[in-house]
């Protein structure tokens, strides 16, 4: 049952992706470069909408916090998701994107799935030398969250409770949504 929930919500983010331009590299470059902030608008939006409704189900007990994996923050996660933006903003694609992008047909969007599995390959292949290095220093304890929410993981502010912080940053990137303007 699981598959089939993670293949249909995965079609519908798919759909969202669509819907909105993000499977046009240009539409991402021209948020990246601040000339065109429709898609910001809406990432913005999608991630206020999702963590205040996460919260929110978790505190009414529709979903069982337990279910959340808090991946462990480290060095390396900075480092990936550095080279990772600069694969964003060079190519206009990231790993969803480029997925949705082939399903509309853009076959550009095929080089960089491939560059991506590249450097999966790559990283499967060096990870021996490196697990011991620098890279992999925790940050913060490893697997912490930002405020109390599941009996699981360490929060950061575990004087909040975490419906009202995720709820309240939930409500300031939807008020950053609404206030930002469609061109610059």
């Amino acid at each position: 049952m699981n598959i089939v929930l993670a293949i249909i919500l995965g079609i519908f983010f798919g759909f969202a992706l669509q819907r909105v331009g993000a499977n046009n590299p240009q539409n991402i470059i021209n948020m990246l470069r601040l000339k065109d902030l429709h898609l910001m608008k809406a990432i913005f939006f999608a991630i206020g909408m999702s963590s205040s409704l996460l919260f929110l189900l978790m505190t009414f007990g529709f979903i069982d916090s337990s279910h959340l994996s808090v991946k462990s923050s480290y060095v390396g996660v900075i480092v990936g998701g550095a080279l990772l933006g600069i694969g964003f903003a060079i190519a206009g694609y990231c790993p969803g994107t480029s997925l949705t992008a082939v399903a509309d047909g853009r076959k550009d969007a095929l080089f960089f799935i491939g560059g991506g599995l590249l450097g999966a390959l790559l990283y499967t292949l060096v990870y021996g030398s490196i697990k011991e290095t620098w890279l992999f220093d925790q940050i913060a304890g490893g697997k912490v969250m930002l405020a109390t929410g599941s009996e699981k993981f360490e929060p950061l502010l575990p004087m909040i409770p975490g419906t009202l912080l995720a709820a309240s940053i939930g409500v300031v990137f939807m008020l950053i949504a609404w206030k930002l303007p469609e061109k610059v």
